[in-house]
């Protein structure tokens, strides 16, 4: 029976079915949670997509981690299920508390679309156990709000407890702090990037392979626990 793996559709999500494929590209079936829903359907792993959610009011993210379902996400990873958010996801994860640190408009206030290089920092968590430390992962970056900002102290632990999970491998064009692309929790289970793994699955659509690995690692730690 295939790892059940939910793929969250908001009111402006956009990416959802990207990630969806994605899942099914690693050998996973995807099931569909929308923004309402009051459970998880049985889910195994979660990936919050990129898009705009709720139109992107407030801050972005920030609507969305009041979901129904966030709740419910939040509540399965305390636990230990994996979680994966890209993008406007990535926002929501820190909206909701599961990662540390906000993201913010890019330094020139442009919308950024390129393809772009990372630096797999560790190998420690759940989606990233497929790379070697040092690897570089070819993806595309798509966002206006992907500029990763966090006080002081909090880049601090994150750099001492290896939980930047990924790092801008060339010109820094967003402004993140320390070149940071991605961070997970303290366990590891919950990762989260302002690049798109998910554009990344088939050189027929997108630069590289290289994301598909991402998404075959959760496979890996749904599987060995």
């Amino acid at each position: 029976m295939a790892t059940r793996v939910g793929v969250i559709t908001f009111p402006g999500t956009l990416d959802d079915v990207d990630a969806a494929r994605a899942v099914e590209y690693a050998g996973a079936e995807a099931v569909s949670l929308w923004h309402a829903d009051s459970d998880l359907k049985n889910v195994e792993a979660v990936v919050v997509p990129g898009g705009f959610s709720y139109g992107d009011y407030l801050r972005c993210g920030a609507i969305a981690s009041h979901a129904p379902v966030m709740r419910e996400v939040v509540e399965a990873a305390k636990k230990g299920m994996p979680v994966l958010g890209i993008c406007n996801g990535f926002q929501i994860l820190t909206e909701s508390g599961l990662l540390p640190g906000a993201l913010t408009r890019n330094q020139d206030r442009r919308f950024i679309c390129r393809v772009q290089p990372l630096e797999v920092c560790t190998a420690d968590t759940a989606w990233t156990s497929r790379f070697n430390k040092g690897d570089i992962m070819t993806v595309i970056l798509k966002s206006g709000e992907g500029r990763y900002v966090a006080e002081p102290d909090t880049l601090k632990m994150l750099e001492e407890e290896g939980r930047v999970v990924f790092r801008y491998a060339d010109e820094t064009l967003n402004g993140s702090a320390n070149d940071i692309a991605g961070v997970c929790s303290e366990n590891g289970r919950v990762v989260g990037l302002m690049p798109h793994p998910e554009h990344a699955i088939d050189t027929m659509t997108g630069p590289t392979t290289d994301g598909l690995t991402m998404f075959k690692s959760a496979l890996d730690a749904v599987l060995s626990v």
